[in-house]
């Protein structure tokens, strides 16, 4: 069983996933690759509690520490490298998609990887804002897809003073 719950973000309703002992899924409501699958109400959930407080850290300026949630994100070997890469984007910084395609290539023990795939792999992320695939832009600066489009991806940036 799935269950999730609702978070009032400053730039839109946020819906939160847990299998019962891990975040699964953190998305802005509508947002591309929002689930439809079927889900129980259950806001008492002490991980929902704690994932409250990470995203209310977040929101007040702070830079909370992913890692002190249990996350669980559900996809291919090859999008939970992405993910665990973009983990370590540090706050407030940016890369791009062929920075991380680099990355992940050498993780893989290949030479060469497609930004593409990545690019991908970070349109795919499940878990918003805690696995910060907003801070990937294009290999020029700009702010390519963001699956909650391109006006959060732009706030949730000048909020980590990452853009001007």
């Amino acid at each position: 069983m799935e269950f999730c719950a609702w978070y009032p973000s400053p730039v839109g309703r946020m819906k939160l996933a847990s299998d019962g002992e891990a975040l699964t899924g953190l998305w802005f409501d509508g947002q591309k690759h929002f689930p439809a699958r079927p889900m129980e109400q259950k806001a008492s959930l002490p991980l929902f509690g704690a994932v409250r407080d990470w995203l209310d850290g977040y929101f007040a300026g702070d830079d909370p520490d992913p890692s002190a949630l249990p996350l669980a994100p559900a996809g291919s070997d090859f999008q939970r490298l992405v993910w665990d890469l973009l983990l370590e984007i540090p706050y407030g910084e940016l890369t791009t998609y062929g920075a991380l395609a680099a990355k992940a290539a050498a993780r893989m023990g290949r030479y060469t990887m497609s930004a593409q795939a990545v690019g991908g792999a970070v349109g795919r992320n499940p878990i918003s804002v805690i696995v910060p695939c907003h801070r990937v832009v294009g290999a020029d600066g700009s702010l390519t897809g963001y699956a909650a489009g391109v006006a959060v991806k732009s706030w949730l940036l000048q909020h980590e003073g990452a853009l001007p």
